[in-house]
């Protein structure tokens, strides 16, 4: 593990792009090391865990210790009987990770394609898109109290999964730092094509029954359609929650504007899309400043170069008061300011 730096600039660790120096940084990358420095007291104080940068926006510089997680490492576990088993460490890059369990004839993860971030990030944001949420794979994670150097391991249950949350924003935000996620993938493995997008690509390729690693290129090319490279145009991906309402609330909404995307959930509320509460305002393509809702996906806030986290917490105020005022609807933003 390389020794601890000071005034380390952060630019180049957000997918935003957005400039921001850490008072304080160390590289986090093996496990015997972060528990050493956790039992000596050295990690306590102010503190970030920083993973790939694509869910923060640094509002300014960060007077705290960086924690960069850089932990790497991919395995296959002893498998069940209703269930192959897979392991990742938390610094491992997310869809370089869902691709190599393709590359080992393991499907169950090719729905979360092409989401950026690490693999120790998507519990805490329990990550999600095209019909699957990372909850329905996972079996536990280990994670290293950075107070004491306690090592735990976390079950399902432990995390409180909830949509795009976890314990890991609520009660113990900032305490632990996830070291290694296992993961189980069903088997059989039951393809999951209901996303309207993904059978519309499925459909113009031919592809009646689709393996996992075409459904995993489908999601790849509907994303690269939609949404903006990052290292082109830097964004966070999707910035707003998919506001969940009940019902009666939905059917005023409906009432209005019978077309609105709407998603029934299990526990009788209704989902909506947050892309199109924010098209109807005008947002699409709109400006303010060196930050915009982007051309092709209004949910999406990029940064068009000289952009600071003000800029975009401006723009995401903005976004949501309009909403508000239109609708009736609270938008939460997806990305931690910082």
């Amino acid at each position: 593990m390389s020794p601890e730096q000071i005034r380390v600039p952060l630019d180049d660790c957000n997918t935003f792009g957005l400039p921001a120096t850490a008072a304080r940084y160390q590289r986090i990358d093996d496990v015997g090391n972060l528990i050493a420095l956790a039992r000596a007291g050295a990690l306590r104080g102010p503190r970030l865990v920083l993973g790939g940068g694509s869910n923060l926006v640094f509002t300014g510089d960060v007077d705290a210790l960086v924690l960069h997680v850089a932990l790497r490492g991919r395995e296959r576990l002893t498998d069940v009987d209703d269930a192959w088993r897979v392991a990742a460490a938390g610094g491992e890059p997310w869809h370089d990770f869902v691709r190599w369990t393709l590359d080992q004839e393991l499907p169950g993860l090719e729905n979360l394609s092409l989401i950026p971030g690490t693999v120790g990030a998507a519990p805490i944001q329990n990550i999600g898109a095209y019909g699957l949420e990372m909850a329905e794979r996972f079996e536990s994670l280990d994670a290293v109290d950075l107070d004491t150097g306690d090592v735990r391991q976390f079950t399902a249950a432990d995390c409180r999964f909830g949509y795009r949350d976890s314990v890991f924003k609520q009660a113990e935000a900032g305490r632990w730092l996830i070291t290694r996620v296992i993961f189980r993938l069903p088997r059989p493995w039951p393809p999951l094509t209901g996303y309207a997008d993904l059978q519309r690509h499925l459909a113009e390729q031919g592809i009646a029954t689709p393996t996992a690693r075409q459904i995993s290129d489908a999601v790849i090319a509907v994303r690269q359609a939609k949404l903006p490279d990052p290292a082109v145009l830097g964004n966070a991906g999707s910035f707003f929650k998919n506001p969940i309402v009940s019902a009666p609330e939905a059917e005023r909404l409906l009432a209005a504007h019978p077309g609105a995307p709407h998603y029934p959930q299990a526990d009788g509320r209704i989902k909506l899309a947050a892309g199109w509460l924010i098209d109807q305002c005008g947002w699409k393509g709109r400006r303010l400043g060196p930050v915009g809702c982007h051309a092709r996906q209004a949910l999406v806030i990029v940064n068009h170069g000289g952009a600071t986290g003000t800029d975009v917490k401006r723009l995401a105020e903005a976004v949501a008061a309009d909403v508000q005022a239109r609708f009736g609807i609270a938008l939460e933003a997806e990305p931690s300011f910082v």
